[in-house]
């Protein structure tokens, strides 16, 4: 049988109290709705930057199929124009000259098709462009957002962390007014229900947890000497009275 003075008993009261407003913080640290509106920024910041990449590379591929187009184009330009210059010059075999004007015709039907080919591609990099473009303006807002909503949630750290200082303090002082071996029957009693570890009994009546007695623990509760330390038989908290009401 464990036995404390009652004021002793009495104080595990306030130190429940204590790991209860610990307990409420640290959910309410977690729980942030910040972190929530964060975590989704964060989501839309990773899609977009996913986005973005796909967007770039689309457009560096573009300007490559740009550049080739661009120097198809310049080799018909630049072979049509030696054999124009021949033609011009009118130097050569007349059969020599003759083929020399066909070739130059199906070189201008070359050129249209690949300038047509060209200007394809063309608006196609200027959509990729406006593409990267309109991306990098969305990261932008969102790196803002983010940067925003992160000083919100950092300013309620703070709050929430110097409270729980706060707390903690208070703790080590209530605890160390406890004897030992009450203290370590209330620990164990919290770690064994994940949170409490004792319990206000007005009579046969518990506040702040429901507990249905036997009738044996009734009978006990009676029975009692003030400074035994009763606990629950189902649950391990340690009982506290604090009136002979019944």
């Amino acid at each position: 049988m464990t036995t404390a003075p009652v004021k002793d008993q009495r104080r595990l009261l306030d130190l429940q109290a204590l790991d209860t407003r610990a307990a409420k913080l640290a959910h309410q640290r977690r729980t942030l709705p910040v972190l929530a509106t964060l975590a989704e920024l964060e989501g839309r910041a990773e899609d977009l930057h996913r986005a973005q990449v796909e967007a770039k590379t689309l457009a560096s591929d573009t300007r490559r199929e740009l550049a080739k187009a661009e120097s198809d184009v310049e080799q018909v330009r630049s072979r049509a124009a030696r054999h124009q210059a021949k033609l011009d010059a009118g130097t050569g075999l007349s059969r020599e000259l003759v083929a020399l004007q066909d070739e130059v015709a199906q070189l201008a039907k070359r050129q249209a098709v690949l300038e047509e080919a060209q200007l394809e591609v063309m608006e196609r990099l200027e959509a990729a462009e406006a593409r990267v473009a309109d991306l990098d303006t969305q990261e932008k807002a969102i790196a803002a957002d983010v940067e925003r909503h992160a000083a919100e949630r950092d300013a309620a750290f703070a709050t929430i962390d110097g409270e729980l200082a706060e707390v903690a303090a208070e703790r080590s002082r209530v605890a160390g007014e406890i004897g030992d071996e009450l203290l370590d029957l209330y620990e164990y009693a919290r770690r064994r229900t994940g949170g409490l570890g004792a319990v206000a009994l007005h009579g046969h009546r518990t506040d702040g947890a429901q507990a249905d007695f036997s009738l044996s623990e009734l009978a006990a509760i009676d029975a009692a000497a003030p400074e035994e330390v009763l606990t629950s038989e189902a649950h391990g908290y340690v009982l506290v009275r604090l009136d002979d009401a019944r």
